[in-house]
């Protein structure tokens, strides 16, 4: 990997890192969220699709938080009656978190809200062209990380 290789690799890094932490923290204070933080709807989103519910260390996973965040965020949410423990039928030993139907409604209502200001966020800069390929390039980012860290080693030796 030439030095101009990793300019640009570093330069698309911050490029990234600046449009997301932008775009997110112009959510988090034009957003609609009503009495729910952003992360607590961001743990709601992400039991949206998961119909049998989610383990905590899914949930960790998913919404990009440590073991105790989540587990307080849980927490706070299940006072609320937003979600529900329940039994891991597979696990005796763990449980899984599912939206209760207040949970889903909340969702649902603060979603359609979000979702408008996302879509309007992405295409005030970007046409249908270009965040397509933003979607891809960004899934593509997120199965290299998948690969393990095994693959930066790899690299790294090549230097």
């Amino acid at each position: 990997m030439t030095s101009a290789d990793v300019r640009l690799a570093n330069e698309a890094w911050e490029a990234l890192f600046r449009a997301q932490a932008t775009l997110s923290l112009g959510f988090e204070r034009d957003g609609n969220w009503g009495d729910l933080l952003p992360r607590e709807y961001g743990v709601l989103y992400a039991l949206s699709s998961a119909a049998e519910g989610m383990r905590m260390s899914e949930l960790c996973d998913d919404v990009l938080l440590t073991q105790a965040g989540i587990s307080r965020l849980v927490a706070r949410l299940e006072r609320r009656g937003l979600v529900a423990r329940h039994d891991d039928p597979d696990d005796a030993r763990a449980y899984r978190i599912q939206m209760t139907t207040a949970g889903v409604a909340v969702q649902r209502r603060l979603g359609r809200s979000h979702a408008r200001q996302v879509a309007t966020a992405m295409t005030r800069a970007l046409d249908r062209e270009q965040l397509q390929t933003l979607r891809d390039l960004s899934r593509a980012l997120v199965a290299g990380a998948a690969a393990g860290p095994h693959s930066f080693a790899t690299q790294e030796g090549r230097r």
